[in-house]
């Protein structure tokens, strides 16, 4: 056997699957989801198939021929990470022929890493339940069974079989909603007498096709009571049909269309038609996910002027670089991520001022320096291209790949100049895309287009370098200098004047304060909020780092705030910090115990990556 990739049982003998039919029964009281899946292979191929899968009840593997049923097996206990492997044996008693086809009968479980299912009153509207899925980076095979690696692109076809009162939206152009027709899809073959139940007059059918190649972890659909707005000719903004919250989407996203068009100018043409956006309930664990033709957002992004379609640029963003060309396995993610924070500070830069994308620069900047002290123990994982093997993604996520990544391309940008830079970009995305590839490629790309690139730049260093190079580059503007000066008057005892900050937005009371003392005097804490209320910005960028300071600070006043900021939001970003704030390093007996009441309370609301990524933090400290 040998590994495509270090979390997936894939094998690199084996073909990939080139296109998978789904039929699927969504059962809201079990909370689980029953399915057909028909798997096309790129070409016919006989002996062992091997597949991911996680918390899957796999009840058949079928000849497409006869549905006669084929061998297969499933490893005997559950890998902490990969999850448990499927071996089918394709094996056709003709010697001349292969297999290129078949289908697979299973169920997911409550447990499902990628999704989370809602009960009304966890919902906007508090009427009607949902589910949605968070398939990035390992999680799809909690879905359906695949070869869950990201070197494997798939088309794919969707029946989703909804109850009525609720619709669907997923990564793929809705072909339409009617009522569902007995047996298609081979939905006769689904198990426990869902078959019967596919055709009920109480149900409805959403049908979808994406036949783009896209790697798995892109797979995703949301299922609820669901309206939307238009804010342009290639998006609608889709969330709950709840009017206040469609309306601030609506306003927040309406500059998204000027964004694309930018974005074609630096990148080249939009290749996924439609640009829509999904903002999900409050425990969704990310600022964005880039799937492709729908985008899912966390409603923090909604901030109110409109500051929050950064975040969407990203994801934008991801159109060209993630999604047209994708990393080939996790240990080359800075290929994704880097590249992306690159073409989103080019595209806010575009749309927004160059000062904008300088701050957006400053504070990632900050987060680096940050993020490799967070690694001091670990180096490996202040690489950009480093090694995974036995190492759960989820559990090692940080602004590295996004941050360094930028950094290496913008340090290629100014020994090149921009012009030419662009022109490489350009060049990239049209050789590459559809493809999943790996640094090494990357780097042989860059040297045959850049000749001599090599003699001015450390590939190796940068690539395979721990910490941060020399050669790295702290963002400079007139206004980034002011905030940082203003920081560091705070440490002589000087607050800025409120003439000083009166157009100050989110991100630069963000700059301010990520670059504040990490510990201050609980009455300077008391005192900063008392001027500018921090504690209370409906900016959860702005809110969280002000909490964390008072955490640090042991400013106990705002304990309160801490705690209903952890029940009311799921975005890792903001778990993360406030828990580690709270656990981490001597004498917070007080914060472990307030830490493990309010997880053991809030739990139920997370996504289960977030419960995962929280309970790891915990079993570390306390």
């Amino acid at each position: 056997m040998a590994p495509l990739d270090p979390h997936s049982f894939s094998d690199s003998t084996n073909p990939p699957t080139s296109d998978v039919s789904l039929s699927l029964y969504f059962d809201f009281p079990s909370a689980t989801i029953h399915g057909v899946a028909f798997f096309i292979l790129a070409f016919p191929y006989a002996g062992q198939l091997s597949f991911d899968t996680r918390s899957l009840t796999i009840h058949q593997v079928l000849s497409p021929n006869d549905l006669s049923p084929l061998p297969f097996s499933l490893s005997s206990s559950p890998d902490p990470i990969k999850g448990t492997q499927l071996s089918i044996s394709l094996l056709p008693e003709d010697d001349d022929t292969a297999f290129n086809s078949f289908f697979i009968v299973f169920s997911t479980s409550p447990s499902s890493t990628a999704l989370q299912w809602l009960c009304p009153p966890q919902t906007f509207n508090k009427k009607h339940p949902f589910v949605y899925t968070q398939c990035q980076s390992i999680h799809a095979r909690s879905i359906f069974p695949c070869q869950d690696t990201p070197a494997a692109r798939i088309r794919y076809t969707a029946l989703l079989n909804v109850p009525r009162e609720l619709s669907a939206v997923m990564s793929a152009r809705h072909v339409g909603r009617r009522p569902p027709v007995s047996g298609e899809g081979h939905s006769h073959l689904l198990p426990n007498g869902f078959n019967s139940l596919w055709s009920s007059e109480t149900r409805v059918v959403e049908e979808f096709l994406m036949n783009q190649p896209i790697p798995p972890y892109l797979f995703a659909f949301a299922v609820g009571e669901l309206g939307s707005r238009e804010v342009g000719p290639r998006t609608r903004v889709y969330a709950e049909a709840v009017d206040s919250v469609l309306d601030a989407a609506a306003k927040e996203f309406a500059g998204t269309e000027e964004m694309i068009r930018q974005g074609e100018k630096l990148f080249g043409e939009y290749a996924w038609e439609r640009f829509d956006l999904l903002v999900l309930p409050p425990s969704f664990p990310y600022g964005g996910m880039e799937n492709p033709r729908m985008v899912f957002l966390t409603p923090t992004v909604i901030k109110g002027d409109a500051s929050g379609a950064q975040v969407v640029a990203h994801e934008l963003a991801h159109s060209w670089t993630g999604n047209l060309i994708t990393n080939k396995n996790n240990e080359h993610f800075w290929l994704n991520e880097g590249f992306t924070t690159y073409a989103e500070r080019r595209i806010v830069e575009a749309v927004q001022g160059e000062d904008r994308a300088i701050l957006n620069t400053g504070i990632g900047w900050k987060g680096l320096k940050e993020e490799v002290e967070k690694f001091k123990d670990n180096l490996e994982f202040t690489k950009l291209k480093n090694n995974q093997e036995g190492v759960d993604p989820d559990t090692i996520y940080s602004e590295v790949p996004y941050e360094k990544g930028f950094q290496f391309l913008w340090r290629i940008e100014r020994q090149i100049g921009r012009p030419a830079f662009d022109e490489f970009i350009k060049k990239y995305i049209a050789t590459f895309k559809f493809q999943s590839i790996d640094t090494e490629r990357f780097l042989k790309f860059l040297k045959a287009q850049v000749p001599g690139i090599e003699k001015d730049i450390d590939l190796v260093l940068w690539t395979e370098g721990t910490g941060i190079p020399p050669d790295a580059y702290e963002p400079v503007s007139d206004l980034y200098t002011k905030i940082l000066s203003l920081a560091n008057e705070f440490k002589l005892g000087r607050m800025p004047r409120e003439d000083e900050v009166a157009d100050w937005r989110g991100q630069e009371w963000e700059l301010y304060l990520e670059n504040l003392p990490r510990v201050l005097e609980a009455s300077q804490v008391l005192a900063l909020d008392e001027r500018y209320r921090l504690s209370e910005s409906k900016d959860y960028e702005v809110k969280v780092a002000f909490l964390q300071l008072a955490i640090l600070s042991k400013c106990r006043n705002f304990y309160s705030e801490v705690e209903k900021t952890l029940k009311e939001v799921g975005r890792m970003k903001y778990l993360r910090p406030l828990y580690r704030a709270l656990v981490q390093g001597a004498g917070k007996e007080e914060e472990k115990i307030l830490a493990k009441r309010v997880f053991a309370e809030a739990r139920e609301c997370y996504h289960p990556i977030a419960q995962g990524v929280v309970e790891s933090i915990l079993a570390k400290h306390i």
